[in-house]
């Protein structure tokens, strides 16, 4: 089975959206129209960034809810469910509604850009857009936070191997889970805090990104916490964001991973903590706004969902 693209690495600029159907829409004709569009889209992008350095491609994910009500295929893949909120005893990782996400992504901005619009276009009639964030490279990939982000990220091979389902789920063989949530910072306190204290923080050295030995690293670190052992891991693909007139500056997270369980696992240790209250030290500067599981089919099934 052929995924969607959601192993590659970063790119420059993104585009990510959360749409929801309205109640009283009619909603397959619209479905199947954006499934076909993702073909489109994507091959266009392919043979319009064939000769330059730019690439461009979108991945779509289908919620829980809209899963059942558009009557795909059952039984549903494994752990796609409808995400519950992870309560610590101080920060809490929100469940928030969606039904269909799209993460677009390119070097060049322009393609992010005609990408949405056209999206928007079959499904605006049906549906409405509840979320849209702008996310940009930041240095040399940063979060605004000034620390690089997604040092943990499989590479080569193992992308697919943490990204993508395999044989222990045959029916969704090639597809992904995903898992969203914007974080906002508050940027105020964070600058206020000395390098020295903001590396206690990741449990990383800021400039250079090297990590502290395990005798040094604080417990509560988000190195520490995040980081749920080499044998479980998850693809990465965040982007800061910012908007200066609302002072909303954030990381858009974003997980693709072949099983969901892993991304339970870091949530728990984040937000409950391990042991419980010694939660990820990280959240006392950064505010979980959204948060949603959505399933992200193989190519063939989308070709299949769009008739």
């Amino acid at each position: 089975m052929n995924a969607q693209n959601v192993i590659d690495y970063p790119n420059s600029n993104t585009v990510f959206m959360v749409w929801n159907f309205r109640a009283d829409a009619d909603i397959q004709a619209a479905f199947r129209r954006v499934c076909a569009l993702m073909s489109n889209l994507n091959n266009s992008a392919q043979v319009r960034t064939a000769t330059t350095s730019s690439r461009a491609s979108v991945v779509m994910g289908i919620g829980f809810r809209a899963w059942n009500r558009l009557g795909l295929p059952r039984p549903l893949p494994r752990e796609l469910v409808e995400f519950e909120p992870v309560r610590g005893q101080k920060h809490t990782a929100v469940a928030t509604p969606g039904d269909l996400h799209f993460h677009i992504r390119a070097d060049d901005k322009s393609y992010c850009i005609d990408m949405a619009a056209d999206i928007a276009v079959v499904l605006s009639l049906v549906a409405d857009c509840i979320d849209e964030v702008h996310g940009f490279r930041y240095w040399d990939g940063r979060s605004i936070l000034g620390f690089v982000d997604g040092t943990e990220n499989p590479n080569g091979t193992d992308r697919a191997f943490f990204g993508i389902i395999g044989d222990e789920d045959e029916s969704y063989k090639g597809g992904s889970y995903l898992f969203i949530q914007k974080y906002l910072h508050d940027l105020a306190a964070w600058r206020a805090l000395p390098v020295e204290e903001q590396e206690k923080v990741f449990g990383r050295s800021k400039a250079n990104d090297i990590e502290m030995p395990d005798d040094v690293k604080p417990s509560n670190s988000h190195s520490a916490l995040a980081n749920v052992g080499d044998d479980l891991k998850i693809v990465r693909d965040n982007m800061p964001f910012g908007h200066m007139a609302s002072n909303e500056m954030g990381t858009y997270f974003i997980a693709y991973a072949s099983t969901f369980s892993t991304v339970t696992k870091m949530l728990t240790r984040m937000f409950i903590g391990e042991p419980e209250g010694n939660y990820d030290r990280i959240l006392d500067f950064s505010t979980a706004k959204t948060g949603a599981l959505f399933f992200c089919p193989s190519i063939d099934m989308l070709n299949d969902f769009a008739g």
